[in-house]
């Protein structure tokens, strides 16, 4: 079902013309606050938003529905109120409200909905074909313990690798306090997307975490010396490395 679910996820957010649904990427709070997840839902004004819970190497679970007309949420299995609730403050705008939070409500919770107008696409057998759009994903993490910033090695593409036209920036975090992290990388100040893969967490035998973090580059802006950021986020602790050509010599 995971295999599933994230190639449904990526099929969803590469077809031209779907609406983007938008998640803020990581929300941090203390064992028993309440934590706020909210999402948008794009150019769709009159459909309702899904949350679903994904825990590191899980199988996802359906947590709720709610649309903007109806006056009670729908919940899905082992989910229920007053711990889990929804709002909306526009037709486009929800919230995925997570009362008295523990350890275990530390997750990745995805917001999706329904497109209707690419419902052209589909087939008369499966309508459904296209029309869920999922966002990226919220990170959740619920801490009972003081964070600590992750320490980041950035390391250089190699001389072997720079005879390519293409050429990769690691970014190894470790030390890292939870299992769920935002990593985000920038090229002369801006963000970008593109050409980044990251790995899951691996726990060690501190309890900490570790990953790492990879930017593919066209060799010719490491050698005109551009400027490479990476920085890996924990709750409201984060470090940012930079690196450039000229700062290896």
């Amino acid at each position: 079902m995971i295999a599933i679910f994230c190639a449904f996820f990526t099929l969803l957010t590469c077809v031209s013309g779907v609406t983007v649904v938008t998640q803020s990427p990581l929300i941090t709070v203390n064992k028993g606050q309440t934590a706020t997840l909210n999402c948008n839902l794009g150019t769709v004004t009159d459909s309702s938003a899904r949350w679903y819970k994904q825990t590191p190497g899980g199988v996802p679970q359906y947590v709720l529905r709610f649309y903007h007309g109806w006056s009670s949420v729908e919940y899905g299995s082992g989910f229920s109120a007053p711990k889990f609730t929804s709002t909306h403050s526009s037709q486009s705008d929800y919230s995925l409200i997570i009362s008295n939070v523990n350890v275990a409500d530390s997750a990745v919770y995805y917001c999706h909905t329904w497109d209707s107008s690419v419902r052209g696409f589909c087939t008369s057998e499966d309508v459904t074909c296209i029309t869920v759009v999922f966002g990226q994903g919220t990170k959740l993490n619920v801490i009972d313990f003081p964070l600590a910033p992750p320490v980041l090695t950035l390391l250089p593409p190699s001389t072997e690798a720079l005879k390519e036209s293409k050429a990769t920036l690691v970014c190894l975090a470790e030390d890292i306090s939870v299992a769920l992290v935002h990593v985000s990388w920038t090229v002369n100040g801006r963000s970008v997307t593109d050409g980044v893969w990251s790995s899951a967490p691996e726990k060690q035998q501190d309890k900490t975490f570790k990953m790492s973090s990879y930017l593919t580059i066209d060799s010719s802006d490491w050698i005109d010396n551009v400027d490479f950021s990476c920085e890996v986020s924990v709750g409201s602790e984060f470090t940012k490395k930079s690196i450039s050509n000229s700062q290896c010599y």
